[in-house]
């Protein structure tokens, strides 16, 4: 006899009579069994919660904690008198244990490493992507409350709110995944939230070759451009892995070098020791001490960087980044929302009216120019796969039109009977026009690397 077999016979229901179907019957059984479920584990984690100073909970080390936790339950389930097997007692403990101390639902799905999205539509609708692939899953909260409660926890956790005053916050987890939840009135059918995952061990540059990401060539220029310290720019839309490729290009920095990086939600895994990490603040109640990227980024020249690494560029910041890289802070990356690598131009261009500077459209890309070398664009396919789609470099400009270059892409030849994307990276055959700076920097790229296959 299951658990909620058990908890059913204990509280004394009886079986459904015999002259209904057998479907009915085993459907109706299911309903009671689950509302038996959440009915004993809403009943103690009550009790724990009057049992268990909460306020102490944050200052205890967490296996003492998890120790007395664990002893409370089975105190209060022997008060209670259910018959339970330890195996049940201890799902049942581990997920009250859960509720109390972190997400609830959510920690099954965050224990999976396969799972990239976490994407709630209702308390009731939870939907995970592997594999590029969006599954919807049994997983559901009790109701909106519970849903709720979640999401105060987590995003009080990093000093944020989320109320009717302001219901839309972006924060982090403990393990660096990025967090956003928009709650009613501006989300009509209740909370919704997205968790974006980076998983627990930071993908390296091979493990992006052996997805299939991008080729050992392409990856071998990328690690001399960071070496010999040139501005590059990732683009890509959203889920396309561009914070995924900054981090790994970020790992061909030298370790002896000062970094800073500035995030709207710190999400960046940067393995170098000499890193200084800055978020942005939104503003409080009275609309008032908000810090936004173009406040971090002036800061930060002052800061003596060796690097910056702007997060996301999405507003006025960008000139200030556009001026820091041309006038000595060489070596910079950021990432920015386009389709190709010559929409970010244009985007670019965009976003540096919203400085409130009114600049002639040759002086902006002119600065543009200046500013950025290489330009990486990486795409997610329909099949869920990611790819280098291109990486260019801008040349300079021919009269007010600025010169741009591919020197690898990905070439899509059809989709098989599976739906997976068939297609090669090559070389285009054009050699980078960076290549005596990359000889200064004591960098020397063979001439195959930018040969096509069979050339």
């Amino acid at each position: 006899m299951g658990l909620l077999d058990r908890v059913l016979h204990n509280n004394g229901d009886s079986a459904e009579t015999p002259t209904k179907p057998s479907w009915v019957s085993n459907r109706k059984q299911a309903e009671n069994n689950s509302a038996s479920f959440a009915e004993l584990k809403t009943k103690v984690h009550r009790k724990l919660v009057e049992t268990v100073d909460v306020s102490k909970i944050d200052s205890m080390d967490p296996a003492v904690l998890s120790a007395q936790l664990s002893a409370t339950v089975n105190k209060i389930f022997e008060e209670e008198g259910r018959l339970l097997t330890e195996a049940d007692r201890g799902l049942l403990t581990e997920e009250i244990k859960n509720e109390l101390l972190g997400l609830g639902p959510l920690e099954h799905l965050l224990a999976d490493d396969e799972v990239s999205d976490i994407l709630i539509n209702g308390f009731d609708r939870v939907y995970v992507e592997r594999r590029g692939r969006l599954h919807k899953t049994e997983v559901v909260f009790r109701d909106v409350q519970h849903l709720m409660s979640t999401i105060d926890r987590i995003v009080s956790q990093v000093g944020r709110r989320v109320d009717e005053a302001s219901p839309m916050v972006d924060a982090r987890l403990w393990d660096g995944s990025r967090f956003n939840a928009i709650i009613p009135p501006l989300a009509l059918d209740g909370p919704s939230v997205s968790i974006r995952r980076f998983g627990k061990d930071p993908l390296t540059m091979d493990n992006l070759i052996r997805h299939g990401t991008l080729e050992p060539k392409m990856a071998e220029f990328l690690s001399a451009i960071v070496h010999a310290r040139l501005n590059v720019l990732i683009c890509g839309g959203t889920g396309s892995g561009k914070t995924t490729m900054l981090n790994c290009l970020s790992s061909f920095i030298p370790h002896h070098e000062r970094i800073i990086t500035i995030e709207d939600a710190a999400e960046l895994c940067l393995q170098q020791p000499h890193v200084v990490r800055l978020e942005c603040r939104p503003p409080n109640l009275e609309g008032k001490g908000e810090i936004t990227q173009r406040d971090l980024l002036r800061n930060t020249l002052r800061m003596r960087p060796d690097r910056i690494i702007v997060g996301e560029v999405r507003g006025s910041e960008v000139l200030d980044m556009l001026q820091a890289m041309s006038t000595g802070h060489d070596g910079s990356i950021a990432t920015i929302h386009a389709n190709n690598p010559r929409d970010s131009l244009s985007r670019l261009e965009m976003m540096m009216l919203f400085a409130g500077v009114s600049l002639p459209e040759r002086a902006m890309r002119q600065q543009i120019t200046a500013a950025i070398n290489i330009i990486v664009h990486v795409s997610r396919l329909s099949d869920g796969s990611r790819k280098v789609m291109k990486i260019a470099e801008i040349t300079g400009m021919e009269g007010d039109t600025v010169m741009m270059q591919d020197l690898f892409e990905f070439a899509a030849t059809g989709i098989d009977g599976g739906g997976k994307v068939q297609g090669s990276m090559r070389a285009t055959g054009i050699r980078s026009t960076f290549t005596e700076r990359l000889r200064a920097a004591g960098l020397s790229l063979e001439a195959r690397l930018f040969q096509p296959e069979g050339g």
